[in-house]
């Protein structure tokens, strides 16, 4: 469980397997520039371990969260999370994005953390299924992610991008000391579809 209403659950708190993770301060960010309601939908594309969408789903509890995921890995470990942190608002799917977004409700944010390659599809996708005024968040670790995301939401009409690097040290004990742990750089970037 996480008692608290804040974002930024420890990494460690996570069941985890293989496949890559949001880390945590990552996470408030992401979930800081998706502005949720406690009443909102919210898409998690790429979900892998669940991560954002565990706190997506306590963020807003009285709304629902749909976790895209491909990866058998990452549907089992969705599942797990869910069932650790006490989540009973979030429906995992297995499968694709854009594809697996049929026939969902409209959303209020759609968060992108993996996209299969697919990411200008799945933007075209989003801008259809975002209710007017909802927000996107697309989590980019390279540049040619972060041009395509640029463009993509520009072309679909996306209003107030926003793009954030973060390059986040941590800066754990060893003997004695504490020593720097610097992980990869991440670009958050987030828009509104305009009304």
């Amino acid at each position: 469980m996480w008692n608290f209403t804040t974002p930024g659950i420890p990494d460690e708190r996570f069941v985890r397997g293989e496949l890559p993770m949001t880390k945590e301060e990552i996470r408030a960010v992401t979930l800081s520039k998706a502005r949720l309601r406690p009443e909102y939908i919210i898409y998690d594309i790429g979900a892998g371990t669940g991560s954002l969408t565990v706190e997506a789903a306590l963020l807003a509890p009285r709304g629902r969260v749909f976790a895209i995921e491909r990866e058998a890995e990452g549907i089992e470990l969705i599942k797990q999370n869910l069932i650790k942190f006490g989540v009973e608002n979030a429906e995992v799917i297995c499968g694709s994005a854009p594809e697996a977004m049929q026939g969902l409700p409209e959303a209020d944010v759609v968060i992108i953390g993996g996209s299969g390659g697919k990411l200008a599809e799945i933007v075209e996708k989003s801008s259809m299924n975002l209710v007017p005024g909802g927000r996107i968040v697309i989590n980019a670790v390279t540049l040619d992610t972060l041009a395509l995301a640029r463009a993509s939401l520009e072309d679909k009409g996306f209003g107030n991008l926003e793009i954030v690097s973060l390059a986040v040290t941590r800066w754990p004990r060893v003997g004695r000391s504490f020593m720097a742990q610097a992980l990869n750089p991440v670009f958050i970037v987030s828009a509104e579809l305009r009304s």
